[in-house]
């Protein structure tokens, strides 16, 4: 375990929820939400704390797609290409995004974690396409140029936060 990772956020939310191993998603939900991601460490103090393996925890968080072992942005986009969204041209716009913030297939991640930018297969608002979210916020008909605008929005939001 590291020296220097504060353990107050695992113990509150292990507090919560009893220290129970029946909690374990609801567990990891929490302490991804605060940190935006599931750090390493957590997973041998949850192990000692929930008296769980690591083996079962870790593949609780890999299993579910919605936990992430790699830290992510301030800002999640998705961006769908699902079939609606990608015959309205969902990649032109996933394309520019990538290249505003220097990211790629991947590279998901900005370096100084404000942006992290994702496919997904479906966001069920076809009927919005091609439509992409950000921290699960619908932007919907988008376009290239609405993308940019929407980057320097958030940019924007950044420098005056």
């Amino acid at each position: 375990m590291s020296a220097q990772f504060d353990f107050a956020v695992v113990d509150k939310v292990l507090a919560a929820h009893d220290c129970k191993q029946s909690g374990i998603i609801a567990i990891l939900q929490e302490i991804q939400e605060h940190y935006h991601y599931l750090p390493r460490e957590i997973f041998p103090y949850i192990s000692a704390k929930l008296d769980m393996s690591e083996a079962e925890i870790y593949s609780v968080a890999t299993f579910y797609e919605n936990f992430s072992l790699e830290p992510k942005g301030k800002y999640v986009i998705k961006i769908c290409d699902g079939t609606a969204c990608h015959v309205r041209r969902s990649i032109p716009i996933l394309d520019r995004i990538r290249a505003e913030l220097g990211l790629s297939a991947e590279k998901k991640t900005s370096d100084d974690l404000n942006f992290t930018v994702e496919t997904v297969s479906c966001l069920g608002a076809c009927g919005l396409a091609p439509v992409l979210t950000v921290n699960d916020v619908v932007y919907p008909a988008m376009t290239p140029d609405k993308a940019s605008a929407l980057l320097k929005e958030l940019r924007e939001e950044l420098a005056n936060a």
